[in-house]
C-alpha cells in the first residue's frame, strides 16, 4: 500500500510483530508503547515494526544490504518500515528519548554499510522501503518523490509520462533517491545538466524533535547542507520536488573497447585531455576491466570508451571527428534510442527488454565489494598509467570506472551546495574490487588499499578530494563516545566537502545539537 493511499486512511489499530521476546526489557516495551502512542495514522493490516524475533525480520533487513561484507554485522533492535511520515516521527522521537541510535535506509547502496550497520548499539533501521510514491508534474516540468523509491522507478515513471524529460541522476536502478540525492548524485547527463542534488527544488524532512518542515519551514541553511551533505546527519528526509529536464527523442550511445596492445594508453591519454573538454550534450566515460592478452593467458587492460550523447548520430560523429578522431568511431560502433533506453543501456540491460525490469528492486548481484574515489586535475603521465595497469592486472576483479568532469560542473559554483568537485577537475575516479568469499576479504582490502596510496601523486591534494557517495571509512571515522572533534572529522570531512565541511557543521549544530543524528561519518556538532 502506498503512503498516498494511507494519508486517506482513518485513524485504525496499529499492530507490532511479533510477541515480546524472552530477551525484551522494560525500555523496550517503553520505546514500542511510545511508538504506538505517537501514530497518528495506522492500519491494523500493516506490520511497521520488526523485533529480532520476527519470522520476517532477516529478509526485511538483507532486502537491501548490497554489500555481502556487512551480513554478518552488528544487528538493529527494531527495523521501523513505515508507510506514513507520522511513522517516521514517531520512530524519530522515540529512538531519542530511549536513547537509540538510528540507521536511515532507503536503498542500501551505502558503500560502508552505515544505513543499517552500527558500532554503537542498541540501535534502529528506519526503512523506508515502502514510502516510494511518485507523482510527475510534466505541465511544471516537476515531480515529487519518496525517499524510498528507488532510480529505476522514478525513470520509469518519468517515462510514462513524457518521452521528452528525463532527470539527471545514477545509472544504476536499484539505488534509494534518498542516499542519492542527498550526497550529490551523478550520472551520464550531468554535464549537461549538473547533480540530481543540483535540481532539487524543495523536500520534506523529519528533523530531531520528529517536527515535520519543508523548504521554507527548515531554511535555506538545512535546505543548502542536504543537496550533497549527507542527509542522515540532520533528519529523515522523507521525499523531493525535483526538476525535470528536456531531453531529445533520439540519444545516441556507442561502446569502442581497446586493449593495451591496441593503444589503449594512447586513446587514454587523449582523452584525458579532451573529455572535460567536450559539448555539454556529450557523456564519454571509460571503464577499466582486466581481459586475456592471448589463448595462453597472458593478461592485458582492456578500456571501454562508452559514450551517451543527447542526439542524433550524424551530429555525434561530427563532434568525435573534431574532437576525438584517434578513437575513429564510425557509424556501425553507434546506435541510436531514446533516453529511457539509454537508461537501460547504461544499467546494464538490453534495450529491448520492458520498462517495468527497472521496478526490480533486488540488486542485479549478491557481492563483496570495497570502493574507493579521487578526482584528477592533471593528466596522469604515461609512467604512472603503467604502474596503474600492472596492479589492476593483479586482480581479475578490479575495475575504474572514469568519469568526466566540465560543462555544467564547471559552471556552478563550489559552495552552491555542499559537493565541491565543481571547476577545474578533469575527472573522477571509481575504485572497485569485488570478490566472492568472506575469506578473501582482508588480501583486497590491502591491495586496493595499496593501490590508493600509489595514486597519491596522480590526483588532487590538499585536500585529497572524495566523493561522498562512494563512502569510504578508511579516511577516517568519527569517535564512537559523541564527541568527536571538527579537527578530527575534518581528516574525512575536507576530502569530501572541503571549504564546506565548516557551514556544515554549522548546521548541524543549530539543527542537531546533541548530535543524534550520528554515524561513523556523520556530520560533528562544536562545543556548546
Amino acid at each position: 500500500m502506498s503512503s498516498a493511499i494511507l494519508k486517506n486512511l482513518p485513524l485504525l489499530f496499529f499492530l507490532i510483530l511479533p510477541v515480546w521476546s524472552s530477551t525484551s526489557n522494560s525500555t523496550h516495551e517503553s520505546f514500542l508503547q511510545c511508538f504506538s502512542s505517537h501514530l497518528q495514522y495506522s492500519n491494523s493490516s500493516l506490520e511497521l515494526v520488526f523485533t529480532k524475533n520476527s519470522s520476517a525480520y532477516s529478509s526485511i533487513l538483507n532486502f537491501t544490504i548490497r554489500n555481502l561484507r556487512f551480513v554478518n554485522s552488528s544487528k538493529p533492535q527494531f527495523i521501523i518500515t513505515p508507510f506514513h511520515e507520522s511513522h517516521v516521527q514517531a520512530a524519530v522521537i522515540c529512538s531519542k528519548k530511549y536513547d537509540m541510535q538510528v540507521r536511515i535506509r532507503s536503498g542500501g547502496h551505502d558503500y560502508e554499510g552505515l544505513s543499517y550497520v552500527s558500532d554503537v548499539v542498541p540501535f534502529n533501521i528506519i526503512d523506508l522501503v515502502n514510502l516510494r510514491s511518485i507523482s510527475i508534474d510534466i505541465e511544471n516540468k516537476s515531480a515529487w518523490v519518496d525517499s524510498g523509491a528507488t532510480l529505476g522507478e522514478l525513470y520509469y515513471n518519468i517515462a510514462e509520462k513524457s518521452k521528452v524529460y528525463g532527470f539527471p541522476a545514477g545509472s544504476c536502478p536499484t539505488v534509494g533517491v534518498g542516499g542519492l540525492f542527498s550526497g550529490g548524485g551523478f550520472g551520464t547527463i550531468f554535464r549537461k545538466y549538473g547533480l540530481a542534488a543540483d535540481n532539487v527544488l524543495d523536500a520534506k524532512i523529519v528533523d530531531v524533535n520528529g517536527r515535520l518542515l519543508n523548504r521554507t519551514s527548515m531554511g535555506e541553511d538545512l535546505f543548502w547542507a542536504i543537496r550533497g551533505g549527507g542527509g542522515s546527519s540532520f533528519g529523515v528526509i522523507l521525499s523531493w520536488q525535483i526538476r525535470l529536464v528536456p531531453v531529445p527523442p533520439v540519444v545516441t550511445t556507442f561502446n569502442v573497447q581497446k586493449t593495451l596492445e591496441q593503444g589503449a594508453t594512447k586513446h587514454f591519454q587523449k582523452w584525458q585531455t579532451v573529455a572535460n573538454k567536450l559539448h555539454e550534450d556529450l557523456f564519454l566515460h571509460v571503464v577499466s576491466g582486466v581481459a586475456n592478452a592471448d589463448s595462453n593467458g597472458r593478461k592485458t587492460i582492456r578500456l571501454s570508451f562508452t559514450c551517451l550523447f543527447l542526439g542524433p548520430v550524424e551530429k555525434l560523429l561530427a563532434l568525435m571527428q573534431d574532437s576525438f578522431p584517434e578513437l575513429a568511431v564510425e557509424r556501425n560502433n553507434c546506435t541510436e534510442m531514446s533516453w529511457i533506453e539509454s537508461v537501460l543501456y547504461y544499467a546494464g540491460f538490453s534495450t529491448r527488454d520492458p520498462l517495468e525490469v527497472l521496478l526490480h528492486r533486488r540488486p542485479l548481484t549478491d557481492i563483496f565489494m570495497k570502493a574507493k574515489s579521487d578526482y584528477v586535475q592533471e593528466p596522469i603521465s604515461n609512467t604512472g598509467l603503467e604502474g596503474l595497469w600492472q596492479r589492476l592486472m593483479e586482480k581479475e576483479q578490479s575495475q575504474l570506472i572514469l568519469s568526466p568532469y566540465g560543462g555544467k560542473m564547471s559552471q556552478i559554483s563550489d559552495s552552491e551546495t555542499p559537493f565541491p568537485h565543481r571547476f577545474g577537475n578533469l575527472y573522477q575516479i571509481q575504485y572497485t574490487i569485488t570478490w566472492d568469499d568472506d575469506k578473501e576479504t582482508q588480501e583486497h582490502l590491502r591491495w586496493i588499499r595499496g593501490l590508493y596510496a600509489y595514486m597519491a601523486p596522480y590526483v588532487s591534494k590538499s585536500p585529497r578530494e572524495a566523493y561522498l557517495n562512494y563512502r569510504d571509512l578508511d579516511l577516517g571515522e568519527n569517535n564512537k563516545n559523541n564527541n568527536t572533534s571538527y579537527a578530527q572529522a575534518s581528516t574525512w570531512g575536507l576530502k569530501y566537502f572541503k571549504n564546506n565541511f565548516k557551514r556544515l557543521v554549522y548546521v548541524k549544530t543549530l539543527i542537531d545539537p546533541s548530535n543524534f543524528f550520528k554515524n561513523e561519518q556523520s556530520i560533528p556538532v562544536l562545543p556548546s
